[in-house]
C-alpha cells in the first residue's frame, strides 16, 4: 500500500488544469451513472460546532476507484494554533475492495474543493468570455489561499484584481501567492464583495452575513456554504448545487433558504448536468449565479487517485507492507 502525506503532494505539486480536468471527467462518469455516493453522516459529541465526517464512494470511468474521506473540523483549533481540519483518505482497488494507498492531510481535500470551483469558473468563462475578471474572497485560511492560487494559475493575465479580506492579518500569506501584485488586502468583506465579478466565501462562519445586492451577472462561489442571509435567494438568478440531498442540511445557506423561503430541488440545477453542457444557454443568460458546493466523495476519490498516479510515477511516497 502506498502512504502519501503532505509533504509528497507537494512534491508532486499542483497543476490546476490536470485536476480541474479530472473534476470535469468525475462529473462525465457520474452522468453515466457509474458511481456510489452514500448521504455521508457525521459525528458530532460535546462541542456541536466540531464534526468529523465520512465520506465514502465508488467512482468507475477512468478513475475506477472505491475509498473513503474521514475528515475532522475543530473550528476553535485556529485559536489553539492547530489546523481547523485533518483528513485521512483511503483509496481500495473497485474489483477486490484491496486498499492500495492512505494520504494522510488535509491538502487533498482542500485541492479537490478549489478544483470544484474552478471547473464552475470554467464553466462560467466559457459563457461570459475572456474580459478582466474581477475576483473577491472572504477568508484567507488554507481553503482561501489554494482558491486564490488556482484562480491566478486560471485566469492568468484575465485576472484584474484580487480582492482579498480576513478577520485576521493576511499579508504574509498574501505574499506568498504566485503574483502578489494583483492582489488588493481589503479591510471588510463588503470591500472585496463590491463590484466583484466573482466572489468566493472561504470562511468558518457559521452564522450569514453577506446580505448586501450583487454586481449583475457575477458568480458567487460559496464554498463556506453558510454565509450568505437566507434573502439573497431574491438577487439568485441561478442557484447551483453539487448535490441537492447534501447541501439542503446542516444550516446551509441552500437550508435556509428551502425552510425560509421555499426552495426546491427542482429550483436548483446540478454542476454535473452543467459540466456535460446541459443548461448552458440558461448559464450564459443568467445573472446573478450561486454555487453551492457540499463536497461529493466522488470528487476526492478523483483527486487522491490522480496524485496516486503521479506519486507512483515520480516515485514518491512511502510503500507500506
Amino acid at each position: 500500500m502506498l502512504y502519501l502525506n503532505e509533504n509528497d503532494i507537494n512534491q508532486i505539486g499542483i497543476n490546476w488544469k490536470e485536476i480541474i480536468a479530472v473534476i470535469h471527467n468525475a462529473c462525465n462518469t457520474m452522468a453515466k451513472e457509474d458511481f456510489a455516493q452514500p448521504v455521508k453522516p457525521y459525528l458530532r459529541y460535546r462541542n456541536r460546532k466540531n464534526r468529523i465526517i465520512a465520506m465514502p464512494g465508488f467512482l468507475g470511468g477512468e478513475t475506477e476507484l472505491a475509498g473513503i474521506k474521514w475528515i475532522a473540523s475543530f473550528p476553535d483549533n485556529l485559536e489553539k494554533g492547530i489546523r481547523r481540519a485533518h483528513s485521512v483518505t483511503i483509496l481500495n482497488d473497485a474489483g477486490t475492495g484491496q486498499p492500495l494507498s492512505i494520504i494522510n492531510t488535509p491538502l487533498i481535500s482542500g485541492i479537490r474543493t478549489a478544483a470544484v470551483s474552478g471547473l464552475m469558473l470554467q464553466l462560467w468563462l466559457q459563457q461570459h468570455g475572456r474580459e478582466p475578471v474581477k475576483v473577491g474572497i472572504t477568508g484567507m485560511g488554507p481553503i482561501g489561499r489554494l482558491h486564490a492560487g488556482m484562480l491566478q494559475t486560471l485566469l492568468g493575465e484575465h485576472l484584474e484584481v484580487l480582492k482579498v479580506y480576513d478577520i485576521r492579518p493576511c499579508g504574509t500569506v498574501v505574499n506568498e501567492l504566485p503574483h502578489p501584485d494583483k492582489v488588493h488586502i481589503c479591510y471588510s468583506w463588503q470591500e472585496a464583495f463590491a463590484d466583484a465579478d466573482v466572489f468566493i466565501t472561504c470562511t468558518v462562519s457559521d452564522e450569514p452575513y453577506i446580505n448586501l445586492p450583487p454586481k449583475p451577472c457575477s458568480l458567487h462561489l460559496n464554498v463556506s456554504l453558510r454565509d450568505y442571509d437566507a434573502s439573497w435567494i431574491r438577487y439568485a438568478d441561478m442557484i447551483i448545487v453539487d448535490d441537492w440531498e447534501e447541501v439542503c442540511r446542516e444550516n446551509t445557506d441552500i437550508e435556509r433558504m428551502h425552510l425560509h423561503y421555499g426552495l426546491q430541488q427542482e429550483h436548483v440545477y446540478n454542476i454535473v448536468s452543467l459540466a456535460g453542457g446541459s443548461y448552458a444557454d440558461l448559464l450564459k443568460n443568467a445573472g446573478a449565479i450561486m454555487f453551492n458546493p457540499m463536497g461529493m466523495s466522488v470528487f476526492d476519490i478523483a483527486v487522491a487517485g490522480h496524485f496516486v498516479n503521479e506519486a507512483k510515477q515520480n516515485a514518491v511516497g512511502t510503500i507500506l507492507d
